[in-house]
């Protein structure tokens, strides 16, 4: 994997965007359980760097969280800009004097921080003109969740995962 900080990536990945590959092992309604079943596999000492668990028919699902009001707007606006003011003030604070923590440019910071995001709060929320009164939380999800496994370990991988589900399914 490539890691911010390295620029390396792990060998085996692939640098572009390129379609999963390998013979299908199983198949399953939720990541959960498909992330259940590789660590399953991982527990039975099987190769899972041959493993990929791949989304299909993926679906974006906006949930609306509830209604947007000015007050909403501007309150949760100048919360946001008061951590960043306080974040902001401390360092100013802590650097500012050779004598120690000075607390002026605390209070200033936070001030401008809860000024300055209730503005711009503000100012995003008149943009959308009332087209959007609402907040919500996206999230990308798949219709089903496929694992595959490179040919050379696909059967074991398979006879693995049936004894899964032989084991989940005589548990109910």
């Amino acid at each position: 994997m490539t890691t911010p900080f390295s620029g390396r990536q792990a060998p085996g990945l692939p640098r572009l965007p390129t379609p999963p590959s390998g013979w299908p092992i199983g198949s399953y309604d939720t990541y959960e359980e498909a992330q259940r079943a590789v660590d399953y596999l991982a527990d039975n000492d099987f190769a899972v760097q041959d493993v990929t668990i791949v989304g299909v028919d993926l679906m974006l699902v906006e949930r609306v969280i509830g209604r947007l009001s000015w007050g909403k707007v501007l309150g949760t606006g100048a919360l946001s800009g008061a951590w960043f003011g306080l974040f902001v003030g401390l360092l100013l604070g802590m650097f500012a004097s050779p004598e120690g923590m000075s607390y002026s440019p605390v209070l200033v910071g936070l001030i401008a921080g809860v000024f300055f995001g209730a503005v711009f709060a503000a100012l995003s929320y008149a943009s959308t003109r009332g087209r959007r009164d609402f907040s919500s939380s996206s999230q990308l999800v798949a219709g089903r969740y496929d694992v595959l496994c490179q040919p050379r370990n696909a059967e074991q991988g398979r006879n693995l995962l049936a004894k899964l589900a032989m084991g989940s399914s005589g548990a109910s």
